[in-house]
Parts: structure tokens; C-alpha cells; sequence
């Protein structure tokens, strides 16, 4: 399928939202062929209504009925309106007229994202690969805008196989990355997407290290038993239990050993830092061009434990 729905503020060449916006005359084309353009919400009023600068001396007026799509009908939040101030919002020219002396359009998120749904989410099935962005997190997951503002749910267990116990110690809002579509609620049309299956298997992520190596990485969890420690986004080894370490310290560790049959890597920590590491960006290990995928193993086939995930 080809996607020209893409996260708000970004759009395919076909689509040149810009130039939709050079003049009034080129918002009425836009009004006129229904066109998805952009432009940044600068207000919000008592009522939740909601000014957008378009730019050509023309004023957005957006009000709140017209912000935000509902899948499922469901009223729309106060927050899901006050959080477009300052941020690029796409929609669709419905009328443009002169009130108190100035030219208003007046516009629809509602409309276009209601397009979006129609002809692209909608459509998208389970192992699909497609573009999102970051927009906010929690402690259980990120939401990501998958296009036109519409929102995906990225689960925290689903962002990668290495553990981490919040989005935020992997992705940052506005990051752009590539996710691939888990489910679809098909009652409430909510989106469920997934990122670790894009980050490689074990085998491809060990390719890195070597037995003898001493390397970077960073403590993701501290147990009686052991000393969880990234050395990629999808791998991690284990070393011996430390009371002078905590997760989210770095840590150079000594490869020890890699063992494929039993899926583990044995670390020795030589040194640890308090000092946070740069978020790095994880390696993707499948190819731009790779739209959908059946069935992802991460395990090696040696291994006795398969750990797979398959796409319905």
C-alpha cells in the first residue's frame, strides 16, 4: 500500500502542503480537491476551540468538534485539544469567509484524519511496517502519530527485547522511526504497534561482540541473581550480582562468553559509571523497503527455546 498519510507536519511530495498555502487561491484548490494541508495551531480559546496561523493572511479557526477524529465516537478530551498549541496540525479547508474584518477559513482535523482512516489505518493488517512518530510517554508505553495525528500505542514490552522499564530510556518525543502494526482493535479502531521486531535477532545483534571483547554497555536491571546489562537494543548479558551498580548506569563489561544453544552471554563488569549514556539511535536490521513482515524468530534455530513473534 502505498502510505502518503504520513505523522502530522510531514507529508509525501504528491501532497506539497506548502504550496496550498502560498495564497488565498491556493487554499481554495485545497478546499476545492479536498486536500490534507498543515499549519501550526497557535491558540487555544475558553471553548477549546482552536486558532491555526496557515499563513497568505488567512486565520485557521478550528473548533473543538472539528480536532480530533473519534474511531469510536467517544467524546473528545480537553487534553487531546489544549496539547495541538504550538504543534503542526493537518486538516481540510471547509469554508473560507470574512468575519470582523479578516479572512477566516474555517477547518478540520477531524475530516482529514477521518480520511486517513478510511483509506490508510484502516486497511492495515497485522506485520505491516509503516512510519510514526513519538508524541508523548508513559510509564506503560509511547504514543506515536502513525499519520494525520492519529495515534498508536507502542506497549513498553514491545519497544525492545533488551528490558527497559520506561519508553523514555529508549525513544524521545518527535523521534521518527519505523514501527510495525501488532493489531487492531477492530470495536474502538485503536492501534496497537511494536518495534523490537525491526531491531534484529540474537544471532544478528551477537554479530557485533566477541568472547574477549570489553565493551559498553548499559545496566538495565539489577537482581539477586545477576546484573542485566545492554550491549544493543535487542541484547543483553548477564553478570554477577553487584550492590555497587544500579540500572541506568554504564558499565564497561569483559565478554566472558556467548552461548547460542542457551540464548546467553556471560559478562564480567570492569568498571561502572553513574554518568547517564547519549541515547543512541537502535539499529534497524530490516530493510527500508520491507513494507510487511509473517513471522519474526529471534532466537537462533540452535536453541531449544523459540521466542518468535508471528503476525495474524
Amino acid at each position: 500500500m502505498q502510505n502518503i498519510y504520513l505523522p502530522e507536519g510531514q507529508y509525501a511530495p504528491d501532497k506539497t502542503p506548502e504550496a496550498y498555502c502560498n495564497d488565498e487561491k491556493s487554499l481554495y484548490k485545497a478546499m476545492a480537491e479536498k486536500r490534507i494541508i498543515c499549519g501550526r495551531a497557535v491558540l487555544c480559546d475558553k471553548n477549546m476551540n482552536l486558532t491555526v496561523d496557515i499563513g497568505c493572511g488567512v486565520v485557521g479557526y478550528m473548533p473543538k468538534n472539528e480536532a480530533v477524529f473519534q474511531p469510536d465516537t467517544s467524546p473528545i478530551k480537553d487534553i487531546a485539544v489544549l496539547t495541538r498549541v504550538g504543534k503542526s496540525v493537518c486538516f481540510h479547508v471547509n469554508d473560507i469567509i470574512t468575519e470582523n474584518g479578516r479572512r477566516v477559513a474555517y477547518i478540520s482535523r477531524a475530516s482529514a484524519q477521518k480520511e486517513c482512516y478510511r483509506n490508510y489505518v484502516s486497511k492495515l493488517t497485522s506485520g505491516d511496517i509503516i512510519p510514526c512518530k513519538i508524541t508523548h510517554t508513559e510509564q506503560f508505553g509511547a504514543f506515536a502519530d502513525i499519520g494525520c495525528g492519529l495515534v498508536a500505542l507502542l506497549p513498553v514490552d514491545c519497544i525492545s527485547v533488551s528490558r527497559i522499564e520506561r519508553p523514555d530510556e529508549r525513544f524521545s518525543v518527535g523521534d521518527e522511526l519505523r514501527c510495525v502494526v501488532r493489531s487492531i482493535d477492530e470495536n474502538t479502531g485503536r492501534v496497537f504497534i511494536s518495534t523490537k521486531e525491526l531491531f534484529g535477532t540474537w544471532e544478528e545483534n551477537c554479530r557485533s561482540f566477541l568472547p574477549g571483547q570489553t565493551v559498553s554497555g548499559i545496566i538495565r536491571s539489577v537482581e539477586p541473581y545477576g546484573v542485566f546489562i545492554e550491549l544493543s537494543a535487542n541484547l543483553a548479558g548477564l553478570a554477577e550480582y553487584s550492590s555497587d551498580v544500579r540500572a541506568g548506569d554504564t558499565a564497561a563489561v569483559y565478554i566472558k562468553s556467548i552461548n547460542a544453544e542457551k540464548m546467553k552471554i556471560k559478562l564480567v563488569i570492569v568498571s561502572s559509571s553513574s554518568t547517564p549514556s547519549d541515547k543512541k539511535a537502535p539499529e534497524y536490521y530490516v530493510l527500508p523497503d520491507v513494507k510487511h513482515i509473517n513471522v519474526w524468530k529471534y532466537s537462533p534455530d540452535v536453541c531449544s527455546k523459540t521466542v518468535q513473534t508471528v503476525f495474524n
